[in-house]
């Protein structure tokens, strides 16, 4: 499946046993070699009553990550089509907290983020006092220094805003960021052309896959910077590479509101 050319593979863990290891996942997200993705996704039984689904993570490089915004909404697209469920609302557990998928009549799915954290620590990110923008220095490798926002929405951001995205470092400056060890856990890199109050543009570099066509919770964290930056309004059309999401934020302590597609692609069988 994909959203917005954020591909994955997905595997229902509930109907079949099945062993999984970070060795198998970095094959399998080979696209010379293997099936090729940007993530792993595993639908799993819940472990809280009030749940639905455990969502679980897999990057390209066999690591686990904590959130996947266009995954979710993936995620309800498979289960519904799969039988797993005929609820156009769905609660799922991620390994840092619930998250809700809902199911509009336009077929566009609505996924409810959370709220940000902003606070340093729990980014994670190494600063003294929480700021809306930190500078970041690269080190010998790269000479400039960015200003950057870093949050959490689900799993840590950086977003630094460009000029054009269109000539923005984003292959350069990107791993650089990924790795800075003041993200003691690495971060994902979203590089901001701010279009109008209304718009933006982005291109992300995830941690643990590299630059991809679209990135959900980049989108999410763009946003939030963009309006605690006071430069976006409160409902923001994100053009990615691969199409536009609709991110809305109320600010404080409302939580993050992510509208967009999720199509399939194929299915197949696999023996491992």
């Amino acid at each position: 499946m994909h959203g917005l050319g954020n591909d994955f593979m997905m595997v229902d863990l509930i109907s079949q046993p099945v062993t999984l290891n970070p060795k198998l996942i970095k094959e399998l997200s080979d696209r010379r070699f293997g099936i090729g993705f940007d993530q792993l996704l595993t639908v799993r039984p819940p472990a809280r009553p009030d749940s639905d689904f455990r969502y679980t993570i897999y990057n390209a490089d066999g690591s686990e990550a904590e959130q996947c915004g266009n995954g979710a909404r993936c995620f309800l697209g498979f289960v519904r089509d799969e039988g797993l469920t005929t609820k156009s609302t769905i609660r799922l557990e991620t390994s840092n907290g619930n998250i809700t998928c809902k199911l509009g009549k336009d077929g566009n799915v609505t996924v409810d983020m959370g709220k940000p954290a902003l606070q340093p620590g729990k980014v994670p990110f190494v600063a003294d006092s929480p700021q809306i923008n930190y500078q970041l220095s690269l080190g010998p490798e790269y000479p400039d220094t960015f200003s950057i926002s870093a949050l959490n929405v689900g799993n840590p951001h950086a977003v630094i805003t460009v000029p054009a995205v269109d000539s923005a470092p984003v292959l350069e400056a990107g791993p650089l960021v990924e790795r800075h060890p003041r993200f003691p856990e690495g971060v994902n890199v979203g590089f901001m052309e701010v279009v109008s109050r209304k718009k933006i543009r982005l291109r992300v570099f995830e941690r643990g896959v590299g630059e991809t066509r679209a990135c959900g919770s980049g989108a999410c964290a763009a946003v939030v910077a963009g309006i605690l930056q006071g430069v976006l309004d409160d409902t923001v059309d994100v053009e990615l590479t691969g199409g536009h999401l609709s991110i809305s934020w109320g600010g404080d302590n409302d939580t993050i509101k992510m509208t967009g597609p999720a199509c399939r692609v194929y299915e197949g069988r696999l023996q491992i």
